[in-house]
């Protein structure tokens, strides 16, 4: 099922920006698990992530659900030709020598406004990080927002918004439980999967 509420959460696009993110995921075998969650303000994270493609098949999913969710990225990016293009894709220009740094600046745009989303990955990279980043969870928790857990699995090829989680302020708690959302999933390299998660499978599997 795919149907969503979009008066709630924040949306974009028409019938035919849709209709294409759902071809796009079709023609690779791939399809939306479930609907996104009724929330109008959220940090999404993705997992595991261990390839390009990642990127590619959550994209065309947001399209299919006509999902506006905005991407931090480092402002000098945003100069030049590509800046339009990187701000309709929902680019969010982050200035890190600001003072208040990337999570403050982030907790600003949740403070000022109705709705808004917030797409980061917690791993910061598709090659094995030796740890999570904490800066997803700082600023869900300094909003007061919660965390809505979206995976991309490689052997059933769905994309699936598993759970809202709301932080408590425990860091390393929740985010160990989050990261046990992600320990059944199948990503596309499983060796270039972070070491927490391959912690918590090797666990498992003993």
């Amino acid at each position: 099922m795919t149907k969503t509420n979009t008066e709630t959460f924040p949306q974009r696009g028409n019938a035919f920006s849709r209709a294409t993110g759902k071809r796009f995921l079709q023609l690779f075998g791939w399809r939306l698990a479930n609907e996104f969650p009724n929330v109008p303000k959220a940090v999404v994270i993705g997992g595991p992530h261990t390839s390009n493609w990642d990127g590619v098949f959550t994209f065309a999913a947001m399209m299919q659900i006509g999902l506006d969710a905005n991407i931090m990225i480092k402002d000098s990016a945003m100069k030049g030709p590509l800046g339009s293009v990187l701000t309709w894709l929902g680019a969010l220009p982050i200035d890190r020598s600001k003072t208040g740094g990337v999570v403050e600046q982030s907790v600003e745009q949740f403070t000022s406004r109705d709705k808004f989303l917030m797409v980061v990955s917690p791993e910061g990279t598709r090659s094995g990080a030796e740890q999570w980043r904490s800066g997803f969870y700082h600023i869900a928790h300094k909003a007061g927002v919660p965390i809505v857990i979206a995976t991309a699995d490689y052997q059933k090829k769905e994309i699936t918004f598993l759970t809202v989680f709301t932080p408590t302020g425990d860091v390393e708690g929740d985010i160990r439980q989050i990261q046990e959302h992600y320990a059944t999933v199948h990503p596309r390299h499983l060796a270039r999967l972070s070491a927490p998660l391959k912690a918590i499978r090797n666990k498992r599997a003993d």
